[in-house]
């Protein structure tokens, strides 16, 4: 049941230590006023969330109900200000009030003022909360030659005004929910109604009411709830710190999902031709955008296959490899004491440690530890006669082929996908590689994101929306096959 507050004063700050005992930074600030400043009230907050002090939230209140500048208060009544805020009437800052002891708690946590008179049973607050946040910048993880440089921050409300920003049409709705725990987090769905598959917006709904009443802090707690197959190693969904990304996705009939306290935006159903795909193959010339998004799927190959299919042909293969080759490829293995496949493991064992190193370290020595590591370790493996120049190369090329993946949760797909690759390709050689390759396939034609197929529009078979997969068209072709939605027609009067 709730807990009325009481009409005493002292009871009710009595409540708010109870429930905050041990916490230096809530602030209780007495008032004294009306005739012979007979009458108390308090101000309650936190110091660490407030941080804007500027401004006497209980004397404003004051100064709406006397006509002079703003004295000791000796004209002002309890009874004035019960009547003038029962009323709802404006103050110079928005003021709301608050009956229950659990309001009362829940405001102060999420930053507000509020100001406690005696002799009412209720409080009135004030939306005080000035925390800093990061401001905004260009994004660090999707950078782009051309093209918006507007980066999200960990501010929810100002993330989802950069959005409204770009998408000004009342058919972009969205939903706030508060999740549970104890960090009590504010989140937000939104969608654009119209576009939005209703179908997918429904199933959306039921796995999120599903959502458990745990701690949320990140975007990526509501992604492990959402997937279809969280056992699988490829992404069910994208994320992205743009909002230009997030508004086109938005355009395209997908759920953006945000997190108070995070700059990722969670975009779902995620498809597999989406994360090989980039904000920048939008702002570029045709021509251009489609040569590097051919690029991009060869470095997709090339990541996912280079290493196996090395290991293949050079154990079990020779005669496939021209004579060349081979002979340049035996003399540099000549004294090398381990097989193609241990070498391969080895090889990219050190290149991941030196990636992850990389990514982990503070950023002025994270990059010089990666490209100098990889330099030393890789000429002191040659040196050494533990690893072949080849397999230096194809480790190489393996990563730099990872790197120019536009989703990092992707790349880290291809790198767990490659071990079972490379085993089957030391065991059975070709054929074992035909075998990889088709449960890989099966797999992701049997994989879904809320519902929708993984390979959409390949599997199953779409030929309207193969306009923007291997190949982006023209846009003013895309923009021709894109159907806006119109506004709520007005009613009559």
């Amino acid at each position: 049941m709730p807990t009325a507050l009481s009409g005493r004063i002292e009871h009710n700050i009595a409540l708010i230590q109870k429930v905050f005992d041990g916490c230096d930074d809530l602030t209780v600030i007495p008032w004294q006023y009306g005739p012979e400043m007979a009458s108390v009230a308090v101000s309650v907050y936190f110091d660490t969330l407030v941080l804007d002090k500027s401004r006497n939230h209980f004397k404003q209140l004051m100064q709406d109900l006397v006509a002079h500048e703003i004295g000791p208060g000796t004209e002002v009544t309890a009874g004035m200000i019960r009547d003038h805020l029962t009323r709802h009437a404006a103050t110079r800052d928005s003021a709301f009030l608050i009956e229950q002891a659990e309001d009362l708690v829940r405001n102060l946590m999420e930053g507000c003022l509020v100001v406690l008179v005696d002799g009412w049973n209720r409080a009135v607050g004030f939306h005080a909360g000035r925390i800093e946040t990061r401001q905004v910048s260009e994004p660090l993880t999707e950078p782009v030659v051309q093209g918006p440089r507007e980066s999200t921050v960990e501010n929810l409300r100002k993330n989802i005004g950069m959005i409204r920003k770009r998408l000004q049409h009342p058919n972009f709705k969205l939903a706030y929910r508060k999740t549970g725990g104890y960090s009590k987090t504010m989140m937000a769905y939104g969608y654009l109604d119209g576009v939005v598959d209703p179908n997918v917006l429904a199933e959306f709904k039921k796995r999120l009411s599903l959502l458990p009443e745990g701690d949320i802090l990140e975007t990526s707690y509501i992604e492990d709830c959402l997937e279809d197959s969280g056992m699988s190693p490829f992404p069910q969904f994208r994320y992205t710190e743009r909002t230009d990304v997030a508004a086109a996705a938005l355009l395209n009939g997908k759920i953006i999902v945000l997190v108070e306290g995070t700059g990722s935006i969670l975009i779902c159903p995620g498809l597999f031709f989406e994360l090989l795909q980039s904000s920048e193959d939008y702002y570029q010339r045709t021509l251009f955008a489609n040569a590097i998004r051919w690029m991009r799927i060869a470095a997709f190959l090339i990541a996912l296959m280079l290493p196996s299919l090395y290991i293949a042909v050079s154990t079990f293969h020779p005669e496939l490899i021209p004579t060349v080759l081979l002979l340049a490829i035996i003399d540099t293995r000549e004294g090398i004491p381990f097989p193609a496949f241990a070498e391969a493991v080895l090889m990219t064992f050190t290149f991941e440690l030196l990636r992850e190193a990389g990514i982990r370290l503070p950023r002025p020595v994270g990059s010089a530890v990666s490209i100098v590591g990889a330099l030393v370790v890789g000429e002191a493996a040659i040196n050494a006669g533990i690893a072949s120049p080849i397999m230096v190369v194809v480790t190489a090329l393996t990563g730099i082929a990872s790197f120019s993946l536009p989703q990092y949760n992707f790349a880290i797909a291809l790198r767990l996908v490659q071990l079972p690759l490379m085993i089957l390709a030391a065991l059975l050689g070709g054929f074992g590689l035909m075998i990889g390759y088709l449960l890989l396939w099966i797999h992701l034609v049997n994989l879904k994101s809320l519902g929708v197929p993984y390979m959409m529009p390949l599997a199953p078979w779409v030929p309207g929306q193969i306009r923007d997969t291997f190949y982006r068209k023209p846009l003013k072709s895309l923009a021709e096959k894109r159907k806006m939605p119109s506004g709520p027609k007005p009613q009559p009067k």
